[in-house]
């Protein structure tokens, strides 16, 4: 049998020898690391494992989740619970779906360089820079449009020059899209109305008295739309 060929990594300062296909969230467990917090969907949808690591003869700090990135010899790496990043703080029932509203919440919005660094960094590959410029233009659409798939890693911020934060901005223009200029869903309105009229009350009781087993087959069985 073939020898696993295993590379030398340092986490937090130790040493460790682990296999080289590994992903470093994968070369931590092998380790001995139990991995409670920053590992969520474990494929590269939640966002929740954001890295940071040096590569010899590299002098830049580089970024990725742990859950995709391969690891590399003598790769430093250390684990992020979260991008200290700002957040404002809004009420979205009094917000507006105009720039004002971008600019009051994150005034260094008006400082991005355009230099395209929160692109590179983005494990997405989204064009973050294309929805920060959308931004700055006070296109709500297209921000919401551009950045529907950020997972909110927070690593577009991590290398950004003028310490913009694109993924919170992102996602305020994806709330105010969302609540002032989405088409509304007319049959979700049915819905709910049907939900708060009691309708579908006998069925929900009558589902929360199943056991598992009944449930998990309830749930094979279901008409699934097309």
């Amino acid at each position: 049998m073939a020898q696993l060929q295993a590379v030398r990594i340092h986490i937090m300062g130790k040493t460790y020898s682990v296999p080289a296909a590994l992903t470093i969230m994968k070369a931590m467990e092998y380790a001995g690391y139990k991995l409670i917090r920053g590992c969520g969907c474990r494929g590269g949808f939640c966002g929740a494992c954001g890295t940071i690591y040096r590569t010899p003869g590299d002098y830049r700090i580089k970024v990725g989740l742990a859950c995709q990135a391969v690891v590399e010899e003598d790769m430093y790496l250390t684990q992020l619970p979260f991008f200290p990043a700002q957040a404002a703080t809004y009420h979205l029932d009094q917000a507006k779906p105009a720039l004002s509203q971008l600019l009051k919440c994150y005034p260094e919005l008006s400082r991005c360089l355009g230099c395209n660094t929160c692109t590179r960094m983005c494990p997405q590959e989204l064009k973050v820079m294309d929805y920060m410029a959308a931004a700055m233009r006070g296109d709500i659409a297209r921000v919401a449009d551009l950045s529907f798939e950020c997972i909110m890693c927070g690593l577009c911020a991590s290398r950004c020059p003028a310490e913009t934060v694109p993924y919170n901005v992102a996602i305020l223009a994806r709330r105010l899209y969302g609540k002032y200029m989405a088409r509304k869903a007319q049959h979700l309105a049915e819905v709910v109305s049907k939900i708060k009229a009691g309708e579908f009350d006998a069925s929900l009781n009558q589902m929360a008295d199943q056991n598992i087993n009944e449930l998990k087959k309830l749930y094979n069985s279901r008409d699934i739309e097309p």
